[in-house]
């Protein structure tokens, strides 16, 4: 699956998330946390911390086939700021995706993550 190259834009404030595009992205971490996707094609989707963390992370999911990340679950802890979580699917243990988004200007970066 391609991720979309655009920015995470939703446009006005208060403007509802995007889901297929919180999606693509859950897939997209899930696939570089496999070791199936290299980290840089999600630079500009992450802070300089988060993308040093993931590219310090590597492989941490161990996966017999290529991830499918779930339909995210979304909350909005504040105004400008997401949290998701995603179930993915990747052989015989699921693993579960977590990351924050926060809104810089129209766009939004993922600010932190996590799987278990």
């Amino acid at each position: 699956m391609a991720l979309d190259a655009r920015p995470l834009v939703w446009g006005a404030p208060g403007a509802a998330p995007d889901e297929r595009r919180l999606r693509h992205l859950g897939q997209a971490l899930a696939e570089v946390l496999t070791g199936r996707r290299p980290p840089e094609t999600l630079a500009g989707r992450l802070t300089d911390r988060a993308y040093r963390d993931l590219v310090r992370a590597g492989r941490m999911i161990a996966a017999s086939r290529p991830p499918f990340a779930g339909r995210p679950h979304v909350t909005e802890p504040r105004d400008g700021a997401l949290e998701m979580c995603v179930v993915v699917h990747c052989g015989e243990r699921d693993h579960v995706l977590a990351a924050r988004l926060e809104r810089r200007g129209h766009q939004w970066l993922c600010t932190d993550f996590e799987t278990a």
